[in-house]
């Protein structure tokens, strides 16, 4: 398996992660528990799921400019 295909896996499971706290978040607030980390535990996986998202964003133009290079 090339890097490619492994930053799209890291891809999906980050974004499995970001989706279980974010859901945590909203289950946390309607029951009105007030814990600020609950709150921040979706920025943990948001980060590299940023980091992930703009490499496989930027993906195409890469190869593109490979492409036309001799």
């Amino acid at each position: 398996m090339n890097s490619n295909m492994w930053v799209r896996q890291i891809h999906r499971w980050l974004s499995i992660a970001f989706t279980l706290a974010v859901i945590a978040n909203i289950v946390a607030l309607t029951m009105q528990i007030q814990a600020t980390w609950i709150g921040l535990m979706a920025f943990v996986p948001l980060i590299p799921l940023l980091a992930t998202g703009l490499y496989l964003f930027a993906l195409p133009y890469l190869d593109r400019g490979s492409e036309a290079r001799p």
